[in-house]
């Protein structure tokens, strides 16, 4: 990551989701009811106040007790990973960048949450038909799985342009 545009976008791309995560939690946690929904469009989108003491899904790593700690410290190892990622993007490569980004964004946001409360990470969106719902997420699990989908269109796409095996050798004089 070389030139200034490209560090402006990812920092500013960062900040800007952070922030997002950080006001609309502290705002589901003013106004509403733990559990309680809110209709927004239906039954298809709620807003409904959840604490997750471990990760989508249920996954919980060491039980309910240490599973805080766990992601904690996944998480952190991730954004090491993540930074060697951002640091080798090419520059000019703002599409990475933005994904990068999003995804460092939405993984500060949650640990946020698993410094500042025992109770867990805030969710508060809920979207689903009927008793089919998907797990009750916050703007961090978007941005991740957003960023995380990006960064995997963008690798496939890097893979693309390289020639391997025998068209290498072939175009090689």
């Amino acid at each position: 990551m070389a030139n200034a545009a490209d560090r402006r976008l990812f920092w500013v791309t960062a900040a800007a989701v952070v922030a997002a995560d950080v006001v609309t939690k502290l705002l589901a946690e003013s106004l509403l009811a733990r559990h309680l929904p809110v209709r927004v469009i239906g039954d298809y989108v709620q807003l409904r106040l959840v604490y997750n003491k471990c990760a989508a899904f249920g996954l919980c790593l060491g039980g309910e007790t240490y599973s805080r700690w766990i992601f904690f410290a996944l998480a952190i190892a991730a954004l090491l990973v993540l930074r060697s990622m951002v640091r080798s993007a090419r520059p000019g490569d703002r599409f990475r960048l933005f994904a990068l980004a999003l995804v460092c964004a939405g993984a500060v946001g949650n640990v946020v949450d698993r410094i500042r409360s025992a109770q867990g990470v805030v969710d508060f969106v809920d979207v689903g038909i009927g008793a089919a719902r998907w797990p009750t997420f916050n703007v961090a699990d978007s941005a991740i799985t957003v960023g995380a989908i990006a960064l995997a269109v963008s690798l496939w796409l890097e893979g693309r342009q390289q020639p391997r095996g025998e068209e290498a050798r072939a175009a090689e004089p």
